[in-house]
Parts: structure tokens; C-alpha cells; sequence
């Protein structure tokens, strides 16, 4: 599925849309350049899984994983500043991929080999100041 956004609040109302149609042991696998909308479609999938206050909802990048209370539990990981295998590894992503909540992780592009196979990819891409090119595909 290819989409296109005009505006934050578009991309905030995809994220929110996916968010709805999400189950425990969904990993959402985000790809793009820095600035094209993985925070902002993050945020919407967290309103959408019913966290209270998305307003808190911001790229770990310093910690690397944060967890967020909603009907169905989100973690949302962000690998950016992650350089080596053996830093990742202790990070034990299996036991999220697979537990009881929604995966989001963000420059997953990084660690394709590390992410299940059964996945839900998104590419985000800038088209312009404020416009976004996203694109959905389901991986099996």
C-alpha cells in the first residue's frame, strides 16, 4: 500500500489507523532517512493501541527502547546509534518481537537479519517540506 502525506497530522492519523490493526506479536519495521516521519507514524500507532498520553512518545535513541502502557503494550525501538551485532544481541530482541505487545522499530533496515521474517515494513520518504511518501507492505 502506498500513501502519501501532506502534514504531520496526516501521518499521525496513518500511524493511528495502523495502530488500530494491530495484534500482540506485530513488528513494524520502519525504514527511512532522518526527518521522514518514523517518530511522528510512531506516535500515531501508539494512539491507536490506546496509550493515554502520546504527547510522551519520542525517539529513544539515547536509550534504545522505550515502553509504552495501551491496550496492547508498544515498545518502540530506536537502533540509529547502534553499530555493533554484540550491542544488539544484549538487547534480546526476541523476547519483544515475540512477547505480548506491538514492535516498533525504527532504522530497522539496520538489523534486517535480526527481524522476523513475518513483519509489517514501512518506508517513509520525503517529498517535500512537509509531504511524505509511506509505503506498507506485510512481509511473510
Amino acid at each position: 500500500m502506498k500513501l502519501i502525506s501532506n502534514s504531520i497530522k496526516e501521518t499521525l492519523a496513518i500511524g493511528e489507523k495502523l495502530g488500530k490493526s494491530l495484534r500482540p506479536g506485530d513488528v513494524i519495521a520502519l525504514v527511512g532517512d532522518l526527518g521522514s516521519g518514523k517518530t511522528v507514524l510512531t506516535k500515531g500507532i501508539a494512539k491507536g493501541l490506546g496509550v493515554k498520553n502520546t504527547r510522551y512518545v519520542n525517539s529513544p535513541t539515547f536509550v534504545i527502547i522505550k515502553e509504552y502502557k495501551g491496550k496492547v503494550p508498544l515498545y518502540h525501538f530506536d537502533i540509529y546509534r547502534l553499530n555493533r551485532y554484540t550491542l544488539v544481541d544484549d538487547i534480546a530482541f526476541e523476547e519483544y518481537f515475540y512477547g505480548d505487545g506491538v514492535t516498533v522499530v525504527e532504522w530497522a533496515d539496520k538489523i534486517p537479519e535480526l527481524l522476523p521474517k513475518k513483519r509489517i515494513e514501512v518506508r517513509l520518504s520525503v517529498v517535500g517540506d512537509t509531504k511524505r511518501k509511506i509505503e506498507v507492505v506485510k512481509k511473510k
